[in-house]
């Protein structure tokens, strides 16, 4: 049975860029999102559509369909003043506010004299990914989950905590 638009998935997964592990919740919390709504990059959810709950799967997610490619007009390159105060290192992740006012994360890519070079690119843009997954759940949507797009187990409660249904997203 396939996975259905607007229905609450979760996965359990871990992802490698090669031999490399980039990012795991497996032993942890699961990701817990609502299927056709975006919330994944677009490969992975190509990729579990036609998986059963309980089933495990390796999943090539092309860069394309993940991070997207790398963009050599990603990089800026801004006056070294604008980062007084702070001890720059290449490879160091910043975060600052972009023009829609939302986070902007970029990577410094190169330290000049008088200048900095950043990277706008997500750390993983150009990569092919290997996702492991395990199909946890998929259960149809309430109509508030419907309604709102989120799924119960990641909606906040009045401390600013998620954990809707035993699960939670780090608060302790």
């Amino acid at each position: 049975m396939a996975i259905e638009t607007n229905q609450i998935v979760s996965i359990q997964y871990e992802v490698r860029d090669g031999d490399i592990v980039v990012d795991s919740n497996v032993g942890g919390a699961p990701l817990v999102f609502m299927f056709g709504k975006g919330q994944i990059i677009p490969g992975l959810e190509k990729g579990i559509v036609g998986m059963g709950v309980g089933e495990k799967a390796d999943v090539l997610v092309r860069s394309e369909d993940a991070y997207g490619t790398y963009n050599q007009e990603a990089l800026q390159e801004l006056p070294k003043e604008q980062f007084a105060g702070i001890d720059l290192n290449v490879g160091m992740t910043l975060y600052g506010q972009g023009e829609d006012g939302g986070t902007v994360q970029v990577i410094v890519k190169e330290i000049q004299d008088e200048a900095v070079i950043i990277d706008f690119n997500h750390p993983l843009a150009g990569k092919d990914l290997m996702f492991s997954v395990t199909l946890n759940s998929v259960r149809d949507a309430s109509a508030e989950e419907a309604m709102t797009g989120i799924p119960a187990e990641n909606k906040m409660d009045d401390s600013g905590c998620c954990g809707g249904g035993g699960h939670s997203c780090g608060c302790h």
